[in-house]
């Protein structure tokens, strides 16, 4: 049976249930990212979306790194909390993104997130326990927000 605080690690870093999908559960916590963002993430200002951000990533890394204790396994598919912070850190420069920033975002990450260019394979190894589970999030989703920004300049948004 599991202690108190690894039962919340489970659920912090799953996303509660998310984390235990039969599959995809990367693409769950994605969706789930976005589905969410229009109510916690962008009615806050720039600066308050940063420090949301670095909060999540900081209690993301603990939650993440205590369930690969409980779990056994380096990085586990029940750890989603990485995509909810790579997926908003795609949509961060969007104060009010519409249908086409949240979709393209939605698969942009998800892409990045999948192929993961260099370096965002390497930097799993490069921080110790949660903190390599994030990482690769974090670099994934600065690259699908570099790749939305363009876009959403060439269709003169």
């Amino acid at each position: 049976m599991f202690a108190h605080n690894d039962r919340l690690a489970l659920l912090v870093s799953g996303l509660g249930p998310l984390g235990r999908m039969p599959y995809a559960q990367g693409t769950w916590g994605s969706a789930a990212a976005v589905l969410v963002a229009p109510l916690v993430f962008f009615p806050l200002p720039f600066w308050a979306r940063i420090v949301l951000l670095v909060a999540v990533f900081f209690v993301g890394a603990k939650a993440a790194g205590r369930t690969e204790e409980i779990l056994g396994r380096k990085d586990p598919g029940h750890v989603v909390i990485d995509e909810l912070v790579g997926q908003w850190i795609t949509l961060l420069p969007f104060a009010a993104p519409g249908p086409f920033e949240l979709i393209a975002g939605f698969f942009l990450f998800r892409a990045f997130d999948i192929l993961k260019p260099p370096p965002v394979r390497a930097s799993e190894h490069w921080l110790p326990g949660g903190y390599g589970v994030m990482i690769d999030d974090v670099l994934a989703g600065v690259y699908a927000c570099l790749c939305l920004v363009v876009l959403a300049w060439l269709r003169g948004a």
